[in-house]
């Protein structure tokens, strides 16, 4: 299951603050601006700075 359009559009990365886009693989959200992946596990979001990979 894919994430929700209108969820993407209203999440924003917490580092930042900046927009957040889908991966190409659909398992992540990635902030260009930080350079941070945020993994999407089990369909939710993981927005956790900690737990965000560098890109």
């Amino acid at each position: 299951m894919a994430i929700d359009k209108e969820l993407l559009e209203i999440l924003a990365c917490p580092k930042c603050k900046g927009g957040l886009r889908l991966n190409d693989k659909g398992d992540g959200l990635i902030c260009d601006a930080c350079r941070l992946m945020y993994p999407i596990k089990e369909d939710i979001p993981v927005m956790l700075i900690d737990e965000a990979v560098k890109i």
